[in-house]
């Protein structure tokens, strides 16, 4: 009896230690997340399962062509994915199937070869200028993407964290890097 009471402690050490471990990076520095539907393609499939990192924007700002996880504005309930397009401050225009961005009062075209499917357009006729703390998401599948086009801009509180590995298919492991523009 005594050694099955020393065994059931021990195990019980081992268990409340690994939560001790685990519990805090699941909720304060990792997370899980399944991608559902179709917004990302041809990047991210249904079914991906995705880690994100929520620790990097505690010191440093999103970037321009980050994926993201965020709080849908509009149902904070639910959680989508989209890529970061336009920071704040910048003056975005979408026209023509392009999008952009306003540098020194100088309209650049975002060079989105990285990451789109070939002869994907962006459309919409939006002009838009971000005010500090707002972001423009769009998906990657513009044709069939509800991002800032539909709902607008995204508060910076809605940002849940960055995409940062992609674990699931295995044969699609990957971290995930931010393109050059």
């Amino acid at each position: 009896m005594k050694k099955l009471l020393l065994f059931i402690w021990e195990i019980s050490k081992i268990v409340i230690v690994a939560l001790l471990i685990v519990v805090p990076i699941r909720y304060f520095i990792f997370q899980p997340f399944f991608v559902r539907g179709q917004s990302m393609e041809p990047n991210f499939f249904q079914g991906d399962y995705l880690i994100i990192d929520e620790l990097s924007y505690q010191f440093r700002a999103p970037e321009r062509g980050e994926v993201i996880v965020l709080k849908y504005p509009q149902d904070p309930s639910q959680r989508y994915i989209k890529r970061i397009i336009g920071l704040p401050g910048e003056t975005l225009r979408i026209q023509g199937g392009q999008v952009f961005v306003f540098r020194d009062g100088a309209a650049q075209a975002l060079d989105e070869l990285a990451y789109l499917a070939q002869f994907v357009s962006t459309s919409g006729d939006i002009e838009m200028t971000l005010d500090k703390n707002e972001y423009f998401v769009l998906g990657d599948n513009r044709p069939v993407s509800a991002d800032s086009r539909r709902w607008g801009l995204l508060p910076e509180g809605n940002i849940i964290g960055r995409v940062f590995l992609r674990v699931w298919p295995f044969a699609a492991l990957a971290k995930i890097e931010i393109p050059n523009y």
